[in-house]
């Protein structure tokens, strides 16, 4: 079962990648504020792209009629919404696929 990296583990590992030239608030605080600004960019409809990792677009889903999976027969107004899309980057794309070879 794959193991599950936290953003307190990332923070860990990426100042001791650093020689601890930064505190661990300190890189806390770095990884909050691209969260930040991620979630704010997408919110106002604008793509986050990490070049070698992936984009994030904003995307608005139609309103549809979907089905009650308790009563079939009864129709149920999905209201339109805006999710947001994960495109991998290419750099990702390799590195996962050569490590489950």
């Amino acid at each position: 079962m794959p193991r599950t990296i936290t953003k307190r583990e990332m923070v860990n590992r990426i100042t001791a990648d650093l020689d601890n030239k930064l505190t661990q608030n300190e890189v806390l605080d770095i990884i909050q504020k691209l969260i930040e600004l991620s979630t704010e960019a997408l919110a106002n409809g604008d793509r986050v792209v990490l070049r070698n990792f992936g984009t994030f677009t904003p995307k608005l889903v139609k309103a549809k009629i979907g089905r009650n999976p308790k009563d079939p027969s009864k129709n149920v107004p999905i209201p339109a919404r805006t999710v947001v899309k994960f495109k991998v980057g290419k750099h990702l794309k390799e590195t996962v696929a050569k490590a489950s070879k």
